[in-house]
């Protein structure tokens, strides 16, 4: 397979994944607090759950965004 006609280098597969493990995480620390009809928990809307877990989750989408944008500096281009 020739290398020259992948969309993607190792580079931004690398970044990739990384971005999605972030909003992975993201996600992750936005779930939690147990409330339904009869219990209310008011943990669901503490900082971490509000604030930190957006964040972080919108991280990873400017780092999903950026792996999709980064071009790698390519040998044979650096030659020339």
């Amino acid at each position: 397979m020739d290398k020259r006609n992948l969309a993607f280098g190792k580079p931004n597969y690398i970044m990739l994944a990384v971005g999605i493990a972030i909003v992975v995480i993201g996600f992750i620390l936005m779930s939690g607090g147990n409330s339904n009809e009869t219990t209310f928990d008011p943990g669901i809307f503490s900082a971490m759950h509000v604030k930190v877990a957006p964040v972080v989750t919108f991280i990873g989408f400017i780092s999903i965004i950026g792996a999709i944008v980064y071009k790698p500096k390519d040998a044979n281009d650096a030659e020339e």
